[in-house]
C-alpha cells in the first residue's frame, strides 16, 4: 500500500458511521457501515485475510475517508445514499425497481388512476411498486367495476367545466363513467371513490366494504331494489377479492416479513409486506456477492431498500435469521404460530425462486444444443430427477372385457423412439381383467430379464395409469430391489395429471411444456403398440378357433399351422401336398376338404 495504514487506523473513532475506500485513480471502490467505525475498518486490514475476495478489494485501497453518524439507523440510511449514487464495483448493487410498475392517482381535480412505470411524487401518489403484473392489472379491473373512474386527459378544472369546453364521451353512454367532464358528477362523490381506492390500495378493505354496505340497506329501504342489487354486487365484487388476498390473521396488524437463503454465488431474498394481516406486496430478488458478506449483511441491505421502496413504517421485522442492525422496528424468528406461518410463505418463495433459476441456468446451458436434448434437460428439471432421462421405458395393459389381456413397453433413447428395445407380453398369471396385477407381472418380468442379462436399466419409468397401476409397478421394484434405484412416475389420462409414488398429490406440467409433450409421446406409442398387439393377439385367437372346426384338428395344430403359412387364406389356397408337410397327409385331406365344402356352401 501507499499509504500508511497505521496512521490512518489511529484516526478513526469508534462511532456509528460510513466509510470510502478509494483506487489509485481517486474512484470510490467500496461503501460500508458500521456501529464502531475503528473495529470495522482494521478487520479489512489483518494479515492473510481468510476471503480471496477480500484480499483483492484490500490490495487496491490507496485512501479512506469515514463520517461519523449519530446512530447506526443514520448511517444504514447514508451508505445506502452513497451506493446509489457511485455505485462502488466491490459493493452489491441491487435491481432498479423502477422497472416495475406502480400505480398513481394524480393530483387534479377528478383525479385519474393509472398504471406508470416513472415515479414523480409531485403530480401524485404512487402504490406500489408491483412485482406481479398481473395481479395489478387485476385490481385495475376491479377499480374499474367498483368504481365510475374517468380515463381522458381532459383538464377538469372548475372553470373549464363551468365555461362548457368538454362533452361527454363514448364511455359516458356506455355507464363507465359519471360525466365529470360536463358537471354531472359531484367532485366530493368522485373523490370520495378516490379515497376508497387508495385505501384498498394499503389494505384496509373494511371502509369501503362498509360504504357498499350501508348504501345496499339504503336503497332497499328505499324499495330501490334494482339499486341495492348493484351495490350488493359491488360488495360482493370486494368480498371475494378479499378471500383471494392471502391473509393469515388480521391481528396481526402491520409487519414486513424477509426470508435468506444463500449459495457460494448469491443469496436469494423474499420480502412481503404485511397490512392489517394481508399480504400487500411481495418480491424475491437475487444478490449477486461481490465480497465475503455474511446473510445479515446482505438482508440488512435488502431489507432496507425494501423498506423504502415500498414505505414501510412497521414496527416489527419477521425473519428467517438474526439481524444485528438497527432498523427502529423489533426484529422476531418465530417458531410456531400465524407469525411462523408468514415466515414459512417467505421461505417458500425463496427456495421456489431458487429452484426456477436453477431451471433457467439448464435450458439456456442448452441453447446451443440440439431440440432433444433441451427437452430432455426440461424434462428432468420439471420431474426433479437427479439425472437425465436418455434412456426412458413406459408400460401399458389392453384387453377388452378380460379377453386376451396383452400389455406392452416401449422404449426411448435419447428422446426418440428404440424400436428395436420395444417388448410386448402375453399376461400368464393374471385371470380375468385385473390391470394392477397384470402391471405387476410385467414389470417383474422386464426388470428380472435386465438383471439377469446384466443390461442397462432406465433412467425412467412412466406407468401409463393412475395412482393403482402406479403402486402395483412400485411393489415389482420392491420386489427386485430397484425401488429408490430408477425414478418412476405415472401418466393418469384424464387430466395429464403426474403421480409420484406415496405422494397423493399430482404434478401439473404446463400443458405447453415440451416436455409434457415427450411423456405424452410415449405414452401413446405405448398404448398404440398394446393396442396393436391386442388385436393381433385377437385375430390369431379367431383364426385358431376356425381351424378348431375342423375334424381332428385341434389348438396345437391350428397354431401350428397359423406359425407357417400366416394366414387361412393361404392355407386355403395352398396345395394339399404343402400342408401334408405340417400336419401329416391324414389331416391335410380333411382340412382341403372343409375348405372345399365352405366353397360349395
Amino acid at each position: 500500500m501507499t499509504f500508511d495504514i497505521k496512521a490512518e487506523l489511529a484516526k478513526i473513532p469508534a462511532e456509528p458511521g460510513v466509510y470510502r475506500y478509494f483506487d489509485e485513480t481517486g474512484e470510490i471502490i467500496y461503501v460500508g457501515k458500521a456501529k464502531n467505525l475503528k473495529n470495522r475498518v482494521s478487520s479489512y486490514f489483518v494479515k492473510n485475510h481468510p476471503d480471496r475476495k477480500t484480499r483483492r478489494l484490500v490490495s487496491q485501497i490507496r485512501r479512506l475517508e469515514f463520517t461519523i453518524v449519530h446512530t447506526e439507523f443514520d448511517a444504514l440510511l447514508l451508505e445506502n445514499q452513497l451506493i446509489k449514487r457511485y455505485q462502488p464495483r466491490f459493493n452489491i448493487l441491487l435491481k432498479d425497481d423502477k422497472s416495475y410498475p406502480f400505480i398513481k392517482v394524480f393530483n387534479e381535480p377528478y383525479p385519474r388512476v393509472e398504471v406508470t412505470r416513472r415515479v414523480d411524487k409531485k403530480t401524485g401518489k404512487h402504490f406500489g411498486p408491483f412485482a406481479n403484473v398481473r395481479a395489478m392489472y387485476n385490481l385495475m379491473d376491479m377499480f374499474r367495476e367498483l368504481y365510475t373512474l374517468r380515463t381522458c386527459n381532459l383538464s377538469l378544472t372548475p372553470d373549464n367545466i363551468a365555461a362548457g369546453k368538454y362533452k361527454v364521451c363514448m364511455e359516458y353512454h356506455l355507464k363507465r363513467c359519471k360525466g365529470p367532464c360536463v358537471g354531472l358528477q359531484p367532485l366530493e362523490e368522485y373523490e370520495r371513490e378516490i379515497e376508497q381506492i387508495e385505501q384498498i390500495l394499503k389494505g384496509q378493505l373494511n371502509i369501503p366494504q362498509q360504504y357498499f354496505k350501508e348504501n345496499m340497506i339504503t336503497a332497499a329501504e328505499k324499495l330501490a331494489f334494482e339499486k341495492a342489487h348493484e351495490w350488493k354486487t359491488k360488495l360482493e365484487l370486494l368480498q371475494n377479492f378479499q378471500a383471494k388476498s392471502t391473509v393469515v390473521n388480521p391481528k396481526i396488524g402491520d409487519v414486513d416479513v424477509t426470508a435468506i437463503a444463500s449459495d457460494e454465488e448469491a443469496a436469494y431474498v423474499n420480502y412481503l409486506k404485511i397490512t392489517n394481516g394481508y399480504i400487500v406486496a411481495a418480491q424475491t430478488i437475487e444478490v449477486k456477492k461481490k465480497l465475503d458478506e455474511t446473510d445479515a449483511e446482505i438482508l440488512a441491505l435488502v431489507l432496507f431498500e425494501m423498506r423504502t421502496t415500498y414505505e414501510s413504517t412497521s414496527k416489527e421485522i419477521i425473519t428467517n435469521i438474526e439481524i444485528d442492525t438497527d432498523f427502529k422496528a423489533d426484529i422476531t424468528i418465530p417458531k410456531i404460530g400465524d407469525k411462523r406461518s408468514l415466515l414459512d410463505i417467505a421461505l417458500k418463495n425463496v427456495h421456489y425462486f431458487r429452484k426456477e433459476k436453477a431451471e433457467r441456468q439448464l435450458i439456456e446451458a442448452s441453447a446451443t444444443t440440439n431440440r432433444r436434448d433441451r427437452v430432455l434437460i426440461k424434462l428432468k428439471a420439471d420431474l426433479q430427477l437427479k439425472n437425465l432421462p436418455r434412456h426412458i421405458e413406459c408400460f401399458d395393459n389392453s384387453n377388452i372385457q378380460g379377453t386376451n389381456p396383452v400389455a406392452a413397453m416401449v422404449c426411448f433413447k435419447e428422446g426418440r423412439a428404440s424400436k428395436q428395445d420395444y417388448r410386448h407380453f402375453s399376461i400368464k398369471t393374471v385371470i380375468g381383467p385385473n390391470d394392477f396385477a397384470s402391471m405387476h407381472e410385467v414389470v417383474t418380468r422386464r426388470y428380472t430379464r435386465l438383471l439377469e442379462e446384466n443390461a442397462p436399466l432406465p433412467d425412467l419409468i412412466v406407468i401409463d395409469g393412475g395412482k393403482g397401476q402406479l403402486g402395483a409397478a412400485c411393489d415389482a421394484l420392491k420386489a427386485l430391489d430397484l425401488y429408490g434405484k430408477i425414478p418412476i412416475v405415472g401418466i393418469a389420462k384424464r387430466l395429464e395429471e403426474i403421480y409420484y409414488p406415496e405422494d397423493s398429490l399430482p404434478l401439473y406440467i404446463d400443458k405447453k411444456s415440451e416436455s409434457l409433450r415427450l411423456i405424452q409421446q410415449i405414452r401413446d406409442e405405448a398404448h398404440r403398440f398394446a393396442i396393436t398387439y391386442h388385436r393381433d393377439k385377437r385375430s390369431r385367437a379367431a383364426i385358431v378357433s376356425e381351424l378348431e372346426n375342423v375334424e381332428g384338428i385341434g389348438k396345437k395344430t391350428a397354431a401350428q399351422l397359423l406359425k407357417i403359412f400366416k394366414s387361412v387364406k393361404a392355407i386355403r389356397e395352398a396345395d394339399e401336398a404343402q400342408v401334408a408337410e405340417t400336419v401329416g397327409k391324414d389331416k391335410a385331406q380333411k382340412i382341403k376338404a372343409y375348405f372345399a365344402m365352405l366353397a360349395n356352401e
